[in-house]
């Protein structure tokens, strides 16, 4: 990739005068899910600094522990404490019902996630600790436990905008890690190698940045990492290596917090964070190295601050660079998330009409495919996914079924709508304003609010052609604006951001 500005002048920042509102777009689109008007137009007027303050602020905003993981939680222990000393058949039905359990919290943890991140003052901090997630990668299929599956993503929205080298050390202590790269099977005489690997692969350096031979050590240095019954997580003095190590040249009775430092002071640490930081937020063709470097300059002075990473990372000429614009294929959750905010509806509060759609555009929340989580980029569109997104718009264009809800579905819909969230597909009401505008301004309408800034003139015209066909019967005219709004969105370019 050949890029417009040279390394020393990429990170710098934005010129004030380049802050307008097609800026403003990108910037809301990039670090959220999407640019509706209102956000638009306030964050024009605040300018970058400010818009940046606000969508990562010194306090962040967390996700409350969901009623059924809190109660999972709750009775899980005093289950497993009953099935000891059973076997076969109870033994095995008891697990199940944990198992379920467990399945129908996460449920609820997924549900309770997207309608967190589907508010506009949230989406910029939900959407870095999901791209955290896809960096310290954990999956609930292996960690069968929604009270740490919680409590991991709880972590990384605490410890995302503080040092870096902080948050590897309190990931490292995840029950949920601890379980899924199997650090509680990790023995004095025979270290698991799976979290020590993957420390220095996926979380801080980078393949190629390493040898075998700090693997092993690492590896001594992390024994003894072991989960509570209840979920915790807890040191076993009796499976700790305190012996001494040697790891990148040095030698000393290193802890697992002492690899992590030690990691933290090699080369490559300063750059493999924004490397993925640019793969997701960027293009998925990479950015050249010595870029990388001069970011990676500015992040190691500033002792691994996430926050200031992601502040000169979001302000930086080279994130507005015509280069990245209108460039990114959306992931389904950002496709997802981004047509709830467009179109100002609330996340249904039912598995199958919301999580399900999801796993058929290929991103099942909290399931990713392996330990390098998902890979996004043109790996997000094949045929399949791509006929589940335009039939995901189409269900979201036409009312919910409610003769076809099972009990249980009625009643979170029923709760739901207690709660004030009741608004889950498109309506006429909400078209009406495009009705009360004329054909061209209501085309323009659809253009500017829903596509990047790529999209051709011949989309416009399209459109305008197809609102003002037809005959001038208001009911008639509602018809065309919501079949050009579906068309819309699922056309090519509303895939992209």
């Amino acid at each position: 990739m050949r890029l417009s500005l040279s390394p020393q002048d990429a990170w710098q920042p934005l010129p004030a005068a380049e802050w307008t509102p097609d800026a403003a777009r990108h910037l809301l689109r990039r670090a959220g899910w999407t640019a509706r008007a209102d956000d638009v137009a306030r964050a024009t007027q605040e300018g970058l600094a400010a818009t940046l303050d606000r969508l990562f602020p010194a306090e962040p905003p967390y996700l409350e522990k969901p009623r059924l993981v809190a109660r999972f939680e709750e009775t899980a222990l005093s289950v497993q404490r009953s099935l000891q000393g059973k076997t076969g058949d109870e033994r095995l039905r008891g697990q199940r019902e944990l198992q379920e359990r467990s399945r129908i919290a996460l449920q609820e943890l997924s549900i309770k996630w997207l309608q967190f991140a589907s508010a506009p003052a949230h989406s910029a901090v939900a959407k870095w600790v999901l791209f955290l997630s896809d960096v310290y990668v954990i999956a609930a299929d292996k960690v069968r436990n929604a009270g740490v599956v919680y409590q991991h993503f709880d972590i990384l929205a605490r410890n995302g905008f503080g040092p870096a080298p902080a948050l590897s050390k309190a990931v490292s202590r995840s029950p949920a890690m601890v379980i899924y790269l199997d650090l509680a099977q990790s023995q004095l005489r025979a270290p698991n190698e799976n979290f020590a690997r993957e420390l220095f692969e996926l979380f801080v350096l980078g393949e190629g940045n390493y040898t075998e031979a700090d693997i092993k050590e690492a590896a001594r240095a992390f024994t003894g990492y072991r989960t509570r019954p209840e979920g915790g997580f807890r040191l076993d003095p009796r499976q700790q290596d305190l012996r001494e190590k040697t790891l990148f040249g040095q030698k000393g009775k290193f802890t697992g917090d002492d690899v992590i430092d030690l990691a933290y002071r090699q080369p490559a640490a300063a750059t493999f964070l924004p490397r993925e930081m640019a793969r997701t937020y960027l293009s998925d063709t990479a950015v050249p190295a010595e870029h990388l470097a001069a970011l990676g300059e500015h992040w190691r002075a500033s002792g691994f601050e996430l926050r200031a990473l992601v502040r000169r990372f979001f302000a930086s000429r080279l994130f507005f660079a015509p280069e990245f614009r209108g460039n990114v294929i959306k992931s389904p959750i950002q496709f997802y998330l981004g047509f709830i905010q467009d179109m100002g509806l609330d996340v249904a509060p039912i598995p199958r009409l919301t999580l399900t759609p999801l796993r058929q555009m290929g991103q099942a929340l909290f399931y990713p495919p392996n330990v390098r989580g998902w890979v996004g980029g043109r790996q997000w569109i094949n045929s399949a996914t791509l006929t589940a997104r335009r039939q995901f718009v189409e269900s979201l264009f036409n009312a919910i079924d409610e003769n076809a809800l099972n009990a249980d579905e009625q009643i979170e819909l029923v709760a739901a709508r207690t709660n004030g969230l009741q608004h889950f597909t498109v309506t006429d009401p909400d078209l009406e304003p495009l009705a009360r505008l004329t054909a061209p301004a209501a085309a323009g309408r659809l253009v500017e609010n829903l596509l990047p800034g790529i999209a051709a003139t011949d989309v416009r015209e399209s459109l305008q052609q197809f609102i003002a066909s037809g005959p001038p019967d208001p009911r008639q005219r509602l018809r065309r604006l919501r079949r050009a709004a579906v068309t819309v969105m699922q056309s090519p370019e509303y895939q992209l951001c």
